[in-house]
């Protein structure tokens, strides 16, 4: 039996191959969806909506729990993330996003539906949060590993890698390779540097944005050597 990986390891190899990390297609989503619902306690269908809503945005589940309807434009079905719930020493708070600056983030025609059945259940409260336990509780991480029992069940399905992060590694793997031009790709995820974001894009996509790069510097170069001689 292999030795567990170390943790700054994983973090190490998310950072360098987060495609790697992604769920294949949107069959796997819904049923991880799903098995997570019929695994958890009264079946919440709640934990399956964080899942769904999670992974089609690429947001992290932090930020999914800071959502609020008044966060949603129906109108452009767009979700301007503005905060993340994360733990501190007295309890659960709301702050920033980890990029201190908000972003706007598509919300596709796969989750309308959900979103519109969230609104209602809160009566349209623009205060009211999106996304909360059974209880009402604010959600993070950890609770949702918990109250589903998220290792047993990603283990039953053959994706014993996967983690709660690994929905948004999801969303951004699946964007990059619908098309979406990489500097608008950072702009849905937030990443400080374009070389974070690249790392999404598929190699082949990568290898003819390198060999962009390689024309453009032989263009330049002739014409820096013209310039010396007149």
């Amino acid at each position: 039996m292999h030795p567990p990986i170390p943790w700054d390891k994983q973090a190490e190899d998310e950072l360098d191959d987060p495609r790697s990390l992604a769920l294949p297609d949107w069959h796997t989503l819904t049923r991880l969806a799903d098995a997570l619902v019929a695994n958890s306690s009264g079946e919440y269908q709640g934990w399956g909506d964080v899942v769904l809503f999670a992974a089609c945005t690429a947001a992290r589940i932090g930020e999914v729990s800071g959502c609020r309807v008044k966060d949603i434009n129906t109108d452009e079905w767009t979700w301007t993330v503005r905060r993340q719930t994360t733990p501190s020493p007295g309890g659960l708070v709301d702050k920033g996003t980890k990029g201190k600056r908000a972003r706007t983030v598509p919300l596709i025609e796969e989750i309308r539906e959900l979103v519109q059945q969230r609104i209602a259940a809160v009566n349209r409260d623009p205060d009211a949060r999106l996304f909360v336990g059974p209880r009402g509780g604010r959600i993070t991480t950890a609770v949702l590993r918990d109250v589903t029992g998220w290792d047993d069940v990603v283990g039953k399905l053959g994706y014993e890698h996967l983690r709660r992060h690994d929905l948004r590694h999801t969303g951004l793997t699946w964007m990059a390779d619908a098309g979406v031009p990489v500097h608008h790709l950072r702009k849905i995820a937030g990443h400080g540097s374009l070389t974070t974001t690249q790392r999404y894009l598929h190699p082949d996509r990568q290898s003819v944005t390198d060999a962009g790069d390689l024309l453009s510097k032989h263009l330049r170069a002739p014409r820096r050597a013209n310039l010396r001689a007149v």
